[in-house]
């Protein structure tokens, strides 16, 4: 994905109702790949680098495990930019 692709993207977190849900500038972002937050990106402005390598479980409705579940992401070994899915859980 190149940067002005990224840019038009949805934030994970932002609210439905917000009308400029998109990425803002002088924040980092990674795009997150496969599962059911296919497609968003994740604010990780400020996060170590140890907590960028660890991934991140991230709270949704629409995994394996509904409501008061997670998706699990982690950086793409080739492209740390994009995050795949890992799976969801509770």
């Amino acid at each position: 994905m190149d940067d002005e692709a990224l840019m038009r993207g949805r934030v994970y977190g932002a609210d439905h109702d917000d009308p400029d849900p998109g990425p803002r500038p002088g924040r980092v972002y990674r795009e997150l790949v496969a599962g059911p937050l296919d497609g968003l990106l994740l604010d990780v402005t400020g996060w170590s680098a140890d907590r960028l390598a660890a991934g991140a479980a991230l709270a949704t409705e629409i995994g394996a495990y509904g409501r008061g579940g997670h998706a699990l992401y982690g950086p793409r070994p080739a492209d740390p930019r994009r995050w795949d899915w890992q799976g969801d859980a509770p």
